[in-house]
């Protein structure tokens, strides 16, 4: 009988991603397997594993919001009552779909699925992209029968570490199609000058947009660098303004460009010199993969501040210069960068400290993983 797989995950792309790169590692080995992914019906992963031609089913479930306003308050008292409800949709989900295996890769909507499985005696594994563990993974940690972490540090962080293992986390094969120089060519950008890539995450930041509309000020005077810089959804309409502001026309610097959003990040991230960004997981994985510098400035507004936990991972290794957004400011950001840049030596020392903690084949890591996990049940 073909295999039977269910990922469940939501809340985010860094949760959605690991998942979606494990099944199609899983069918290219396996290509009799079922996958079945399980998330919220308002979740960006319906949208995201739809798109990637998987199978999706939806159940209800919702976050927890930690505010006493009455709006968050009636939201929690809906999300408690999804909580119940959703118990009893992925019982019956098991019913219809009899797994052989359930794997978590973060999120609330994973909580349903991995503890309905545990309760029937089906195998459940949990893939942790953050170095801190999310409320859900907390939650999970005694329902699992595996747990699989980005780093070796990540393990201390478990009352259980003899279920811990680290496996890394799966980066898309795109930004290893091509080498730093091939993509340096394609992208035109191998006349000599560095380059930096920077991003507040797909819908931006405003206050770190402005910040960076400073940055560029100051690069459009000496222009030293090639410099792409994706605004997000939201925030480019404010980055132009913030740009007009500064007195910069980046249309006549060509060296520099803004964009809303960064569509051959695999490329960019390839040829960059240096990354300046927030700490999320998938980011990580990304930097540490490729062996890329970075300037990192988590963002303060996430759940247990898991981003300045990441970003201190990758400093205390000494791949990337961590600073804080209530101390950042535009001219920091600048003079770091130029530190970095005109200092041969410590670029390199930061490209192998960062390559030194990446994991090129967590994909594979987490397959034989999961595999093994399925031997050792079966016996």
């Amino acid at each position: 009988m073909p295999m039977k797989i269910i990922f469940t995950c939501g809340g985010t792309a860094g949760h959605g991603n690991p998942a979606l790169a494990l099944a199609g590692l899983v069918k290219d080995r396996k290509p009799d397997s079922e996958i079945l992914f399980v998330g919220a019906n308002r979740g960006i992963e319906q949208r995201l594993i739809k798109n990637a031609g998987w199978k999706f089913q939806a159940i209800e479930i919702s976050s927890f919001h930690r505010s006493l306003r009455p709006s968050e308050v009636k939201h929690n008292i809906i999300s408690m009552r999804n909580l119940f409800s959703s118990a009893n949709e992925a019982k019956a989900l098991l019913k219809k779909f009899p797994a052989d295996l359930v794997v978590g890769t973060g999120g609330y909507a994973s909580y349903p699925m991995i503890r309905a499985a545990a309760t029937k005696g089906i195998p459940t594994a949990i893939h942790e992209s953050n170095a801190i563990p999310g409320l859900t993974t907390r939650m999970l940690e005694d329902y699992s029968n595996l747990i699989m972490v980005g780093f070796e540090e990540c393990r201390r962080n478990y009352k259980n570490p003899s279920k811990v293992i680290v496996t890394g986390t799966p980066v898309r094969g795109d930004f290893f199609r091509l080498s730093k120089r091939e993509a340096k060519i394609r992208l035109k950008m191998d006349d000599g000058r560095p380059l930096i890539v920077s991003f507040w995450g797909s819908l931006g930041a405003e206050e770190m947009n402005r910040q960076m509309a400073e940055f560029i000020a100051m690069e459009a005077r000496a222009q030293p660098f090639h410099h792409v810089h994706g605004a997000g959804t939201i925030g480019y309409a404010h980055m132009t303004g913030h740009l007009r502001d500064a007195g910069v026309d980046i249309s006549r610097i060509a060296c520099l460009d803004v964009r809303e959003y960064i569509d051959d990040m695999g490329t960019l991230m390839r040829a960059a010199d240096l990354v300046i960004c927030r700490a999320g997981a998938s980011t990580i994985s990304e930097l540490t993969a490729l062996g890329v510098p970075a300037i990192i400035v988590p963002s303060p507004n996430v759940v247990h501040n898991h981003q300045e936990h990441n970003a201190k991972v990758l400093a205390n290794a000494g791949g990337a210069v961590m600073i804080l957004e209530k101390a950042c400011s535009g001219q920091l950001l600048y003079r770091t960068a130029c530190s970095i840049l005109h200092d041969q030596h410590r670029r390199q020392s930061m490209s192998l400290a960062m390559a030194d903690l990446g994991v090129i084949d967590a994909a594979d890591n987490i397959y034989n993983a999961v595999m093994d996990l399925l031997r050792r049940q079966s016996v």
